[in-house]
């Protein structure tokens, strides 16, 4: 019996690759005892105990971007948060910590180094953040996204993806997938999706060639993020009619999957991590801000032909009207690009990267 300790509060991107390894370490050990580590202020509050996973949490250690009074108080704070990673350690007798990057991870890093426990670090994002670059330097077990992500001792695996995404079969899904959503079952589909909380950039861009779009025979399944969805569809053309459906948020993203033939989105690990993975064709619309990583994210898919990249000041309504409805219209080739972004996913993330986690655990006994 392996006791595990996953280290990955804050964003999804951290939060959704911890859940899908917890679910892979159940399927090959069965007996394994899992634990959750993450913070009251996180998502991880909400989707851990969703999942049926023990969640404990200890205090958010953020680091500013910017030198001031803030930066000053990090020290202090990252001693708390270690004390309380390490009293969890203690509390379920951990035999490994594995550690997804972001403020919950350092802590735990440090916690268990000062324990001697095995350590295993995965790294979502092509430019990896100061947590996973101190982790990486604690120990051998490090996991990436893919061959290009530059940390010592890296093994590529991949990005633990939920199951429901690995095991879709899109063309099988896509009739009932656009009926589920009031589409027609026949016309070409864009997917809109900007996060969980949507992003104004890709809200504005679309509603302004809404009009172009339909008129070329297109449809839409707009994500528009709770808080715009109402403001999104007030703006709706008024010829809008049934082909532009805008929801605030899907709980079951495989379905939104399966009814897309082409994906506008940010290019946030997970994001590109699933259109790989399901042969998706994306518009990669990386946020500009952070270290940049959105866009190195997106970047190999996009040179080898599976995608497009727009930087964020550049999509308006003018350049999808002029990009956009020629590209939803050509189905040849955008059968092209997901076959050329199928090449870059991986099915088997999870596992991998469970027993990485328990050949560690096996390693301490």
């Amino acid at each position: 019996m392996a006791r595990v300790v996953l280290a990955g509060g804050g964003s999804a991107g951290h939060v959704e690759p911890a859940l899908a390894t917890a679910a892979a370490l159940r399927r090959l050990a069965p007996d394994s005892e899992l634990t959750l580590l993450g913070t009251a202020r996180g998502i991880e509050s909400r989707l851990v105990p969703a999942h049926g996973y023990p969640l404990a949490l200890i205090p958010a250690v953020p680091l500013p971007r910017r030198p001031g009074r803030e930066l000053l108080e990090v020290p202090g704070r990252l001693v708390d948060a270690v004390r309380a990673a390490g009293a969890v350690l203690d509390r379920v007798q951990a035999d490994v910590v594995v550690g997804f990057g972001g403020y919950v991870a350092l802590p735990a890093y440090l916690a268990a180094r000062r324990r001697r426990l095995p350590l295993v670090v995965h790294e979502a994002n092509a430019r990896p953040g100061l947590a996973n670059r101190v982790g990486a330097r604690l120990t051998r077990r490090v996991a990436t996204a893919g061959p290009t992500v530059r940390l010592p001792h890296a093994v590529a695996t991949g990005i633990p993806i939920r199951r429901e995404l690995v095991e879709l079969d899109r063309a099988a899904e896509r009739v009932a997938a656009r009926a589920g959503f009031g589409l027609a079952a026949a016309a070409p589909t864009l997917l809109v999706v900007g996060g969980s909380q949507g992003a104004q950039r890709l809200n504005n861009a679309l509603l302004e060639a809404a009009d172009e779009l339909l008129a070329a025979g297109a449809q839409v399944l707009h994500i528009a993020g709770p808080a715009h969805a109402p403001v999104v569809r007030s703006r709706l053309p008024t010829t809008a009619g049934p082909g532009y459906v805008v929801v605030g948020y899907v709980e079951e993203m495989a379905a939104a999957y399966a009814a897309a033939d082409l994906v506008l989105c940010r290019a946030g690990a997970m994001t590109c991590a699933e259109l790989a993975l399901l042969g998706l064709p994306g518009v990669y619309v990386p946020l500009p801000i952070g270290n940049g990583e959105q866009r190195l994210n997106a970047l190999p898919v996009v040179r080898a032909g599976g995608g497009v990249l727009v930087p964020d000041r550049q999509l308006t309504g003018a350049w999808l009207r002029g990009h956009l409805v020629a590209l939803l219209g050509d189905r040849a080739r955008l059968a092209a690009m997901g076959a050329v972004a199928a090449r870059f996913g991986y099915r088997a993330a999870d596992e991998a990267l469970a027993r990485m986690v328990l050949d560690a655990a096996e390693e301490r006994r």
